[in-house]
């Protein structure tokens, strides 16, 4: 007869994260601890946080963990469509609670605004993402749109799709974003000739372009400010 699965209360005192969560609090606990009480449960043979050790190991760290599919998290030994559910829940609400202050009216007034605005939602992404902030006459930002999602290394968008996004807001002014999936923000010559692009056509409807970052790893780069605009 099978035995069930391993929960937290069948694995030795110094191995159970909820009590040391409860006793030092979360901060105490380390990534393979945290994710052991999003899954609950362990395996026939391994605790939750042998799982959840072997997750981390598997999958390449907590960073590549944030971009699995659900299908890439139950291709993993233990990790069914519940516990790949549970896992993606929580890295969702952290991923709300990171920019749950830029909900309101947000302004922008430097790269730095839309840096903090984008960071946490575009750097670990795995393509490339073409996005583009809407701004009133106030600089306010009145809407965000993906437009593109390009291979590993480009991403591809026409000014017909970017302004007809705009037009609809009524927006007085646009920026873009993009990632670099390998982390490195500098912008390449195709990035440079498509701001080129956008500017003009930008000219011609009445819609400026404002600027269009790079987003890296926890670093950007704005065209605008390199003078490459």
């Amino acid at each position: 007869m099978e035995s069930p699965n391993l929960t937290l209360r069948d694995v030795p005192n110094e191995e159970r994260p909820r009590e040391r969560m409860m006793q030092y609090g979360a901060q105490a606990l380390n990534n393979a601890e945290l994710l052991a009480i999003l899954l609950r449960t362990g395996t026939v043979q391994e605790s939750a946080v042998r799982l959840a050790e072997r997750l981390l190991s598997q999958s390449g760290g907590l960073r590549s963990l944030v971009d699995m599919s659900l299908q890439q998290l139950t291709e993993i030994k233990g990790i069914g469509a519940a516990k790949a559910l549970q896992i993606q829940a929580g890295i969702e609400l952290g991923r709300r609670l990171a920019r749950s202050g830029t909900k309101e009216t947000v302004t922008v007034r430097s790269p730095e605004d839309v840096s903090s605005l984008l960071m946490e939602d575009m750097r670990y992404l795995q393509k490339e993402h073409f996005v583009c902030l809407f701004l009133n006459t106030k600089n306010h930002v009145i809407g965000q749109e993906t437009l593109s999602m390009g291979s590993l290394n480009a991403s591809i968008v026409h000014p017909r799709e970017v302004f007809l996004a705009a037009i609809k807001r009524s927006s007085a002014s646009i920026i873009c974003v993009h990632n670099h999936p390998s982390g490195d923000p500098t912008p390449s010559s195709e990035d440079i000739q498509m701001t080129q692009r956008l500017v003009e056509a930008g000219d011609i409807i009445g819609i400026d372009v404002l600027d269009h970052i790079v987003i890296g790893d926890r670093t950007y780069i704005s065209l605008k400010e390199q003078g490459l605009m």
